[in-house]
């Protein structure tokens, strides 16, 4: 089973297999994509609402890897759908890839390539300099800005 992210309705992603999606999908869509969204539903398309509790592990995930800030609702219940169906999620999203490799679901791409590796995010002060693990608003020591910063 695949689980569909706006970008395999935008694209025209075409598949034999059976389709999943979650209803937040059909809100970032309009025009043609949200005609293939619809067509897709009325053929059966399975439309899946992921349980809290796997969202929040989805969540934690993504705060692990420093993805989590730039992960939207819709793109953390479509890791959580794809999670609890064991299933391919279908994107072209780097962040999602990535918390998707985290635990172990299995990713297609369309547009774009895939991910070569997993990623856990720094952040680096831009007054200081001194690096963190996790995101933090403000650098505790000076006051400043904090940057996501590609690990080496």
């Amino acid at each position: 089973m695949y689980v569909l992210d706006s970008s395999a309705f935008i694209h025209d992603f075409h598949t034999t297999e059976q389709t999943a999606t979650i209803p937040l999908v059909r809100e970032e869509l309009e025009d043609e994509s949200a005609y293939r969204y619809d067509a897709m539903e009325g053929s059966g398309m399975h439309i899946h609402i992921p349980n809290e509790d796997t969202t929040e592990r989805v969540r934690r995930a993504a705060k692990e890897s420093g993805d989590l800030d730039v992960l939207s609702n819709t793109d953390i219940r479509l890791v959580a759908a794809s999670f609890e169906l064991d299933a391919t999620l279908v994107t072209d999203d780097y962040a999602m890839q990535n918390v998707a490799e985290k635990l172990n679901v299995t990713v297609e791409v369309i547009a774009r390539e895939g991910i070569d590796e997993q990623r856990h995010w720094q952040y680096q002060c831009q007054g200081c300099g001194r690096e963190y693990d996790e995101h933090k608003d403000r650098c505790p020591i000076c006051g400043s800005d904090l940057a996501r910063k590609n690990p080496t």
